[in-house]
C-alpha cells in the first residue's frame, strides 16, 4: 500500500494510513486488490474519519471484483470509477481465499501482440481530500504514474512548469488517461501486425496459412471495441456527473475553484476524444481484416478462373488435332492421302496451321491472356 500527500505543490509518501484530515491539499491512498480486501476496516476507518463516511457495501464488492466491466457510479458524498487497464494475463483476488492470488496465464495464441490484449479492471473512489485507488496485483499503471507524481515535484519540473495534480478528481483522471495511453501504443503494433498480413493475402505468389492467427486477431478486435465501448460509456457518465458540480465557497481548494472545475471537465473531453480514437481505429482495422480476406479469396477465385479459362483454350486447341489424329489411325484399307508420300506432312501441316489458327484466335479473344496484377 502506497500513501501520497499532496499539498501546496509537494507530494509526500508514506506507508501508513492517515489518521487526521489534511488542512490542505489531498490524499491518494493506493492499494491492490488483495490489500484493499485485507485491510477493508482500515481503510473504512480511515475514510470515515478523513471524510466521514464509508464506502457502501455494494462499492465494495465492485472494488474487489476483478471480472467488473468499466463503469461509473455515484453518491452524494463520492464518486466511484471502474476502468478496465491492459493486463499481462494475469488474474487478481480470488473472493472465495481472502488475499490469494491466482495466476492465469493468457493462452491466446497468435502474434505477442495478441496476447497483451487482456484486462484487469482499476477502481477510483473520489471523495473531496481522498483518492482511493485500487489496483491487480503487479499494476505497472500504478508504479509509474506513482514515480511520474514524485518527479513532477521535484524543483526541475516545478522550473519546467510541470504542475501537480490540483485535486483527487484531476489526480484520477491523469492516472486514466495514463491508462488510455496503453491502449493507443496497441493500436499501432496492431495496425503494424496487420499490415503485414494483409500483404502476405494479397501476395499472389503466397500461400498464406495463418488463418488461426488471423481468426485470433479478429476475436481480440472484437474484444477490444466491447471493452472501450465500455470505458466511453463510464466517462460519458463521469462527465454528466461532473456537469452537476459546483463550486463552494470557501471551499475551493477541493479542485482549484471555477477554473479547476473548468480544467476537469476539458480533461474529462480529452480522456473521452482518445477512447474514441481507440474505439474508431479499432473498427477501422476490423473493417480492413475482413476487407483483406474477402480480397485474399477474390483474388483467388480470379486466379482459379485464369487457370481454368487457360486450359480450356489449350484443350480447344488440341481437339482438332486429336479428331485429325484418330481419323487416320482408323483400320480402314481406303484412306485419303494414306498411301501417299506426301500424306504425313500434308496432314502434319493441315494439324499445325489448325493449332496456330486456333491459338491466334483465342489470343485475340484474350483466352490465353493472364489478368492484370
Amino acid at each position: 500500500m502506497r500513501v501520497f500527500s499532496l499539498r501546496a505543490g509537494t507530494v509526500g509518501e508514506s506507508a501508513q494510513l492517515p489518521d487526521r484530515r489534511p488542512d490542505s491539499g489531498y490524499v491518494w491512498v493506493a492499494c491492490t486488490r488483495q490489500e484493499f480486501e485485507l485491510e477493508q476496516a482500515a481503510i473504512q476507518q480511515m475514510l470515515q474519519t478523513l471524510c466521514g463516511v464509508t464506502l457502501v457495501d455494494l462499492h465494495l464488492s465492485d472494488l474487489l471484483n476483478n471480472q467488473l466491466p468499466s463503469h461509473f457510479d455515484y453518491t452524494s458524498q463520492y464518486d466511484i470509477l471502474v476502468f478496465r487497464r491492459l493486463a499481462a494475463g494475469h488474474s487478481d483476488t480470488d473472493l472465495a481465499q481472502s488475499g490469494a492470488v491466482q495466476p492465469q496465464p493468457n493462452r491466446r495464441g497468435g502474434p505477442p501482440v495478441l496476447r497483451r490484449i487482456d484486462t484487469s479492471p482499476v477502481g477510483f473512489a473520489v471523495f473531496d481530500r481522498v483518492l482511493l485507488t485500487v489496483h491487480p496485483a503487479g499494476c505497472t499503471v500504478l508504479e509509474q504514474y506513482a514515480n511520474r507524481l514524485l518527479t513532477s515535484a521535484t524543483a526541475a519540473s516545478r522550473a519546467a512548469g510541470v504542475q501537480l495534480p490540483l485535486g483527487a478528481a484531476d489526480l484520477m483522471l491523469r492516472i486514466v488517461n495514463h491508462m488510455v495511453d496503453g491502449y493507443l501504443d496497441l493500436r499501432r503494433e496492431l495496425t503494424r501486425q496487420l499490415d503485414h498480413w494483409q500483404t502476405q493475402l494479397l501476395n499472389p505468389r503466397a500461400r498464406f496459412s495463418n488463418w488461426n492467427s488471423l481468426l485470433d486477431a479478429r476475436i481480440a478486435l472484437h474484444q477490444l471495441d466491447e471493452i472501450c465501448e465500455d470505458q466511453r460509456a463510464a466517462i460519458q457518465d463521469w462527465i454528466e456527473a461532473l456537469a452537476g458540480w459546483e463550486v463552494i465557497e470557501g471551499h475551493e481548494d477541493h479542485f482549484g475553484g471555477h477554473r479547476g472545475l473548468e480544467l476537469l471537465k476539458v480533461r474529462s473531453r480529452d480522456v473521452l476524444e482518445h477512447i474514441e480514437r481507440v474505439v474508431h481505429h479499432v473498427r477501422r482495422l476490423e473493417q480492413n481484416a475482413e476487407t483483406a480476406v474477402q480480397m485474399h479469396f477474390s483474388a483467388q477465385s480470379n486466379r482459379t478462373n485464369d487457370i481454368m479459362r487457360t486450359l480450356t483454350a489449350l484443350t480447344a486447341i488440341f481437339l482438332p488435332l486429336n479428331l485429325i489424329a484418330g481419323i487416320f489411325g482408323m483400320n480402314f484399307e481406303f484412306i485419303p492421302f494414306l498411301h501417299e508420300k506426301a500424306g504425313f506432312w500434308w496432314a502434319m501441316g493441315a494439324m499445325a496451321l489448325i493449332a496456330v489458327g486456333l491459338s491466334v484466335f483465342f489470343w485475340r479473344k484474350r483466352y490465353l491472356a493472364r489478368s492484370g496484377r
